[in-house]
């Protein structure tokens, strides 16, 4: 049972430092020009660095991930932490199941992206070699582990199992 609420208090974590990371850093591509300069100079130092290619110039594919972010994902959050803060919240399975196989899906685009698409011709910095590929899929790979181990989590632990209802005779 120990286990179980460390897991659950992980996950309330990640949930809370999610709502700034969404706000201050994801959301950038879809207001360009609203976040003070040292954001905005962040994240320039960031795509230019580490040559992600997907915040600095995101293709509308990924501007689309970025909307369900910032209109469903960011409300979201609170809650989610709220439940696992809370523990054995049995109601909040299905929103998990529903978020966290959103995100694998979305990383795993990402990763593949990243991984496989030639940047040759890229208009802003991209990744050429292997190392610079990886090291770019390893700030979105934690995001692809921790939805893994939290839909796993969900899925066979006891405490968010769903409650059988019993029939009347």
């Amino acid at each position: 049972m120990a286990a179980t609420r460390v897991l659950e208090w992980i996950f309330a974590f990640y949930f809370l430092i999610h709502i700034p990371v969404t706000l201050f850093i994801d959301l950038q591509p879809l207001l360009p020009g609203v976040y003070p300069s040292a954001l905005s100079d962040a994240m320039t130092w960031y795509t230019v660095t580490f040559k992600d290619p997907l915040m600095a110039s995101p293709e509308p594919w990924f501007l689309s991930v970025l909307y369900l972010e910032a209109f469903l994902q960011l409300f979201f959050f609170p809650v989610a932490a709220y439940a696992f803060w809370k523990g054995n919240c049995k109601w909040i399975r299905i929103p998990v199941i529903i978020y966290t196989t959103h995100v694998i899906t979305v990383v795993v685009a990402c990763l593949a992206h990243f991984l496989f698409t030639d940047f040759s011709n890229a208009k802003v910095p991209a990744p050429q070699t292997l190392q610079e590929r990886l090291t770019v899929s390893a700030f979105y790979a934690p995001f692809l582990a921790i939805s893994l181990a939290m839909l796993l989590f969900v899925l066979f632990s006891s405490a968010y199992k769903p409650v059988e209802k019993k029939k009347k005779k």
